[in-house]
């Protein structure tokens, strides 16, 4: 027989994995402004730059949170934004639309506190643009979730880039 702990622990990685993937079929079909609904208020949704370092300097392999520059560092309010100028046809980085397709995969709870989650998962990411631009981002998350109103909500994410020169000519998609 099962323990009420492991069902607990299999029904939380579930719930998990369907709002990983619920994100990533919004943001394959367009639907971004209900994949912000999948965001806290107080989001923070930050991708830091991998450098190249020396061995055992591990530390600086990434930009420092606040500290360093970073690809991307938005909240909700910076978020919406970035949906709204998508959607007003007049982006040029997005005129014609990215086709995009989001993979996320070895999703793992790392931690569980009374009303939050922190989650890893890897990533990839492919985007074709007009007839021959194509860019693959692959990568590290780590979210901490929320559950709001019964629902998990992203709280926190943190992008973590495998590479560190963006080959993309911009970063108009989302992560």
């Amino acid at each position: 027989m099962v323990s009420s702990a492991v069902m607990e622990s299999i029904v939380l990685k579930h719930e998990i994995e369907e709002l990983f993937s619920l994100e990533a079929e919004l943001l394959d079909s367009r639907h971004f402004e209900e994949w912000l609904d999948l965001f806290t208020d107080d989001v923070r949704y930050w991708m830091p730059l991998h450098r190249n370092v020396k061995a055992g300097e591990w530390e600086r392999e990434r930009t420092r949170e606040t500290v360093d520059v970073s690809w991307i560092d938005d909240d909700k309010l910076t978020l919406t934004q970035r949906v709204k100028q998508i959607r007003s046809g007049i982006h040029w980085a997005e005129e014609p639309i990215s086709r995009l397709t989001h993979i996320v995969a070895n999703i793992r709870v790392v931690d569980v506190t009374d009303d939050e989650v922190k989650t890893t998962s890897r990533f990839l990411v492919y985007r074709n643009r007009v007839e021959t631009e194509t860019d693959i981002l692959v990568g590290k998350r780590e979210d901490t979730l929320r559950k709001v109103d019964g629902n998990w909500m992203v709280a926190r994410r943190v992008i973590l880039l495998d590479q560190s020169v963006l080959l993309p000519k911009n970063l108009t998609f989302f992560i």
